[in-house]
């Protein structure tokens, strides 16, 4: 569902976290709305997120028809009960609380009434899908077995795979309709209906070994036509997988995702209180890239290479630390980043924060999704070049993980960006954790990317090339993403775009790809990195711009709040009223490019 694999994936940066206590952090100056920590809807937040996860853990056969017909039920019935309580939200904090609360049940049933389109659009692949999961959902109703009926009820089970497998057959072979239905289903589909073939296949496992053995009876009329059970099921799941998917775990295999279509695009952006539209996002990506071009062709003309910005990151690509030495890099500009924040007074990076983390090497396995550096919870994940990978596939992590792109990259992922952020959300608001979304989480790094420009972290403009190279990348998200959920652009338009518009090495863009349309990322997670940090910027520029509170002032500020969409951090950060039936309306600027036109002077340190 959506809010699951959100949830899942922005977990990747939040979840491994330090167990120390808060380290003492200076008190923001001049506070605007600063609420008491009691000023807050916890326990309502927590009682209410207790009993959805207590629903979704107990029944956790997840593609069972009347299984997400009750999810449903559930939580409208949630939603229901949340909007008889909304006089509970009284003052701004308490609103954003509602309106966070209120969001993630919508969110949640979203995601349900997705999964029941998906499982719609499976069924004549799954006939006997309601039969399997009858069986284990009977042993959680602790009700009687019947070991002969069951051993019907697995037969029939067999025999409905065994249909599905010649229908199967026929569409391969273009037999005649009349001949019995004929059975095409898409990669997508066919890919779709293997992995729940294989949930269903562990949940009768997990009935079988429930009952054999303990039931003399059982093992009689059930074993061997349990046996026969799994075996089809697996054979059926095998070849939706390998011979119509063609998904075989080799490095060759296709690239499949599952698009959700428009309706749901909107759906999840409603909930995730942004208030563009798909296209309005897509516009918005467009003229962010537009921009970043132009100042590649600057960066290029300084170079001596006129607007061949293609030529001038040719460069960049080349310019690499020796083999061995990548982490030593890291190392450095890390240190260089901390240094060149807290000199000047821009946010707090307490002690802690600034002594927990090292550097982990990504095995070549690994880089087959996660092809450059990232931030894993306390460790910097160094991508490079593996003595077991071939020649080319080295050189490509040699040059996608280069000096210069590098360069932005170890602040993005920890200090001023994910390890500082990830360090206070376990300190600050911490029960606002659940609501975790990536227009905060990657809006923030992202922010702190085009703050390093203006602030002049860039030096010679191959460091430039370098920062704008990661810029025109979350640009290019936005477009791959929403284009390949609506339907309008392939997996392999994806790389392809990534390659000619951003310059991505093959292999690389194929990784990164691989990554945004599998099931691990919701759908606007790629989205979220540009758009999360104009909010942040266009947020800046309404409360440093004109003076209520300085500039470390509103970055602590920020830290604090707890892991929110932008728009309500807003809301709480200026004291907004929020009605509960409230929707996202604010815009931060939309159809206005990023306004620097060029990198300001490095200030000097404060002494």
């Amino acid at each position: 569902m959506i809010s699951a694999s959100r949830r899942a994936a922005c977990g990747l940066l939040l979840a491994s976290l330090l167990a120390a206590g808060p380290a003492p952090l200076a008190p923001a100056a001049q506070p605007l709305a600063q609420p008491e920590p009691a000023d807050n809807l916890e326990p309502l937040i927590t009682a209410t997120l207790a009993d959805v996860s207590e629903h979704e853990r107990f029944y956790s056969i997840r593609w069972c028809k009347p299984l997400l017909e009750q999810r449903e039920a559930f939580l409208i019935q949630q939603l229901s009960g949340l909007m008889a309580k909304s006089d509970q939200a009284v003052t701004p904090s308490q609103r954003v609380d509602f309106l966070l609360l209120r969001n993630q049940l919508r969110d949640e049933l979203s995601g349900t009434r997705l999964a029941m389109k998906r499982l719609a659009e499976m069924a004549p692949l799954l006939p006997f899908g309601d039969l399997a999961a009858g069986l284990e959902r009977a042993r959680w109703a602790m009700e009687n077995t019947d070991s002969k009926s069951a051993a019907g009820t697995l037969e029939e089970i067999t025999r409905q795979v065994k249909l599905v497998e010649a229908a199967l057959d026929r569409g391969r072979d273009n037999k005649p309709e009349s001949e019995g239905a004929n059975l095409k289903p898409s990669p997508v589909t066919a890919l779709r209906a293997s992995r729940a073939i294989d949930g269903l296949r562990r949940a009768l496992r997990t009935w079988f070994d429930d009952h054999a053995g303990f039931i003399p009876e059982f093992e009689f009329w059930c074993r061997q036509p349990f046996q026969r059970t799994d075996a089809a099921m697996d054979r059926l799941a095998k070849r939706l997988r390998e011979e119509i998917a063609r998904i075989k775990g080799e490095d060759e295999d296709p690239l499949i995702g599952d698009p959700i279509g428009r309706e749901a695009l909107v759906e999840a952006l409603r909930n995730e209180f942004v208030a563009l539209s798909p296209e309005e996002m897509l516009a918005m990506g467009d003229a962010e890239m537009a921009w970043c071009q132009e100042q590649m062709k600057a960066a290029s003309r300084e170079l001596g290479l006129g607007d061949d910005w293609h030529a001038a990151l040719e460069r960049a690509k080349n310019s690499s630390e020796p083999v061995g030495t990548q982490d030593q890099y890291v190392r450095d500009v890390s240190r260089e980043a901390i240094d060149f924040v807290t000199s000047r007074e821009l946010v707090t990076v307490p002690e802690l924060s600034r002594a927990f983390w090292r550097t982990d090497m990504v095995s070549p396995r690994t880089q087959r999704v996660l092809p450059f550096a990232a931030y894993g919870g306390q460790a910097m994940l160094v991508a490079f070049p593996h003595a077991s990978q071939e020649h080319g596939d080295k050189l490509m992590a040699q040059r996608g993980n280069n000096r210069h792109a590098t360069r932005i990259v170890v602040p993005h992922e920890l200090i001023p960006g994910h390890h500082l952020q990830a360090f206070y959300s376990a300190r600050n608001r911490a029960y606002r954790r659940p609501f975790s979304t990536p227009f905060y989480v990657e809006g923030w790094a992202l922010y702190w990317e085009m703050k390093l420009w203006d602030l002049g972290w860039a030096k010679p403009p191959l460091d430039r090339v370098g920062m704008l190279f990661w810029r025109m990348h979350r640009c290019a998200r936005i477009t791959v993403s929403l284009k390949f959920h609506l339907g309008q652009m392939t997996p392999q338009q994806m790389v392809d775009y990534l390659v000619t518009e951003v310059g991505h090495e093959r292999a690389n863009a194929t990784a990164e790809v691989r990554r945004y349309v599998g099931d691990s990322y919701g759908p606007l997670y790629q989205a979220g990195y540009m758009t999360g940090g104009k909010q942040l910027r266009e947020l800046h520029n309404e409360v440093v711009g004109t003076g209520k509170l300085s500039e470390k002032a509103f970055n602590d500020a920020i830290l604090r709040t707890g892991t929110l969409p932008i728009e309500l951090l807003r809301a709480e950060m200026l004291g907004l009223k929020l009605d509960p039936t409230a929707e996202a309306t604010w815009k931060f600027g939309y159809g206005q490019p990023t306004p620097s036109p060029a990198p300001a002077p490095t200030p000097a340190p404060t002494k």
